[in-house]
């Protein structure tokens, strides 16, 4: 029986051997190209930062290759000064923020309700919000305008925050819930056994469970908000809107601060970046989760 591998090796041929290695190379090497691919505009992006404005205007980014004197940082000078953009980033994040926790926290409370706690209608409302995750976001912006405007919150930062929480929640209920069900019963009904509560079930055994879900949730949720400009350029308040809709302000006036909007657009291409590497490993995680049941 220990000869059995061996056996099976021996057979394969010469050409299925090399065919073998042959082809892992070339995945490897055509997914390599598509990384960098899709590396490049960032890369660029960040060349143009560091490049005067005069510069920006006269040549393309990939010229600091044969000029690398181009590069300087006197536009991240300029952006530090320019309150414009500075106080965007501030509203960008006061929006991301609580949008994301918000969507995190409640859909996770309404997914472990929906996985694991009996009431009259639960399939029915289960079905409910699945069926608003094909509502556009477009359908939604007059009548909530008007609800917004009627409440006396329309063009300020919670109308924004309140918007983003709304669509995000069928989403997270949808992902979490559908996650939270392969929680094995047996754990949950030896908890009960134990004395745990509904509330130490959940904090205890159902969120540490459920990590990579939620960290890929929150990983979507952020990066949706961050690099929103549809919900942000209609509900934001003008005077001090996010990075997104300050960006495209500035964009009027292009040639006289390209190289301020180069800085600015970095800055807010680079945060959800380090989100995104940061939490690769749990996104992943969380996005295979359960795809060999």
């Amino acid at each position: 029986m220990t000869a059995l591998p061996d056996v099976v090796k021996a057979e394969q041929s010469l050409g299925s051997r090399i065919a073998g290695v042959l082809g892992g190379t070339l995945v490897r090497i055509f997914l390599i190209v598509i990384g960098l691919f899709w590396l490049l505009p960032s890369f660029g992006l960040l060349m143009s930062s560091l490049r005067d404005r005069e510069d920006i205007n006269s040549s393309g980014w990939w010229t600091v290759f044969t000029a690398p004197s181009q590069l300087t940082f006197s536009n991240y000078d300029a952006l530090l000064s320019n309150d414009a953009l500075m106080d965007s980033l501030v509203t960008t994040l006061l929006i991301t923020v609580p949008s994301t926790l918000l969507v995190v926290v409640i859909g996770s409370l309404a997914a472990y309700a929906f996985a694991w706690m009996d009431f009259p209608g639960r399939d029915w409302c289960f079905l409910a919000v699945v069926a608003l995750l094909v509502v556009p976001v477009q359908v939604a912006l007059i009548p909530i305008s008007s609800l917004f405007d009627n409440l006396g919150i329309y063009q300020s930062l919670f109308s924004v925050i309140l918007f983003h929480t709304a669509f995000g929640l069928p989403f997270a209920v949808f992902l979490l819930r559908n996650f939270f069900a392969e929680i094995p019963r047996e754990l949950l009904e030896a908890a009960r056994l134990d004395g745990a509560s509904e509330v130490r079930l959940f904090t205890r055994v159902v969120m540490p469970l459920g990590g990579p879900a939620i960290a890929a949730l929150g990983i979507f949720q952020f990066l949706w908000v961050w690099n929103d400009f549809l919900v942000a350029f209609i509900f934001a308040d003008p005077g001090s809107p996010p990075t997104t809709v300050a960006i495209q302000q500035q964009a009027r006036q292009f040639d006289n601060n390209i190289d301020v909007i180069a800085s600015g657009a970095f800055i807010s291409l680079i945060i959800p970046l380090v989100v995104f590497f940061a939490f690769q490993r749990q996104f992943v995680s969380g996005v295979m989760a359960g795809a060999v049941k």
